[in-house]
């Protein structure tokens, strides 16, 4: 199913249970992934399941300029109010997690509870040596900017300048088009760590202990700063510790979600 909200259009699948009064959960998935990574919650669970293909991912289109997470979380709200669905219980991966972090906190009435697996939104410490090549780039990246703008100069240094993002900016990053890569860099850029207090519903924080792109720390520091939170561990395991131990995860949600145990 299709619509279009905040001028792009949105993809999602609504597996609606009969019963009105079915609870509804809410899947959103990591960066350059899409919906189909839930696709063993979708028929594990005994609930309405909504999943999305955030916008320029999947079969949803892109945004028409660069979005921020507040835009993500924007038309998420969107499509709740289009559907008519009033609260949802939440499973977010990775970037999922940033949008998710947002919805809980600046819509509380939403979100009942909410599982956060191998969550962004924390910032990682920069290095002295990080910082430098920052500097680098933006640098070289404002020199050839200029040289942009003298004629017989212009197509060589379009070329340096994508040799130089090649050089510099990370595997995500050089494989999106203009406009994505400036939607990546707002989203990257944006600390959600001040807004994690402000969660009210009860949160689950699972995380594998070998995840190298949201390493464990950012779920202990989840776990101390969300009011109602608890933190679990699959040892061995990596940023999609939820697909390699898919079974164990969906027993732990379905769980937390519908048997009556809070984090």
């Amino acid at each position: 199913m299709e619509t279009e909200l905040l001028g792009c259009r949105l993809y999602y699948h609504w597996q609606r249970k009969e019963d009105p009064k079915a609870p509804t959960v809410l899947l959103l998935h990591g960066w350059g992934c899409d919906s189909t990574i839930f696709s063993f919650i979708e028929s594990g669970l005994d609930t309405s399941v909504l999943s999305v293909d955030f916008p320029g991912h999947g079969k949803s289109g892109e945004p028409p300029v660069a979005w921020g997470v507040p835009e993500y979380k924007e038309q998420l709200v969107q499509l709740l109010s289009f559907l008519g669905i009033d609260k949802v219980m939440v499973v977010a991966h990775s970037f999922g997690g940033r949008v998710a972090i947002l919805l809980a906190a600046e819509h509380p009435d939403m979100v009942e509870k909410l599982v956060i697996t191998g969550g962004a939104g924390i910032r990682k410490p920069v290095s002295e040596s990080q910082q430098k090549r920052q500097q680098r780039y933006k640098r070289y990246n404002a020199m050839l900017n200029s040289l942009k703008n003298v004629k017989p100069l212009a197509a060589h240094a379009e070329k340096w300048q994508n040799a130089l993002r090649q050089h510099f900016g990370s595997s995500d990053y050089n494989r999106l088009n203009e406009n994505m890569r400036k939607t990546f860099v707002k989203v990257i850029s944006l600390d959600l760590f001040p807004r994690l207090k402000e969660i009210k519903c009860s949160t689950l924080l699972i995380w594998g202990s070998e995840d190298t792109e949201t390493p464990v720390w950012m779920g202990e520091q989840m776990e101390k700063e969300i009011p109602d939170a608890a933190l679990i561990v699959f040892d061995g395991r990596t940023h999609f510790a939820f697909i390699e131990e898919w079974q164990r995860f969906l027993i732990i949600i379905k769980q937390f979600f519908l048997g009556g145990v809070a984090a």
